[in-house]
């Protein structure tokens, strides 16, 4: 991909990847509810949650599994980030 890049190649990839996201000199893009915003990738809430994951695993799988709806449960899942 490098050699691409070099050789003026452009890429659009849709990913949840923090690692493609944070590909050198790329532009990362978020697609809101009233608009497509250049952003950060360190700002996205997959490279977050990735990174709170990976920092605090324990206490991230706490969040998880404390959260989660039994089988049959109407619970919703918008619960886990509150």
């Amino acid at each position: 991909m490098q050699q691409l890049v070099h050789a003026g190649s452009q890429f659009i990839i849709a990913t949840h990847s923090p690692i493609l996201i944070t590909y050198p000199d790329s532009w990362t893009y978020v697609l809101g509810p009233h608009a497509i915003e250049r952003t950060p990738a360190e700002q996205t809430e997959h490279f977050r949650v990735t990174r709170d994951f990976l920092n605090h695993p324990g206490r991230m799988l706490s969040i998880l599994l404390e959260n989660s709806p039994s089988i049959g449960d109407d619970t919703s899942r918008d619960d886990v980030t509150k």
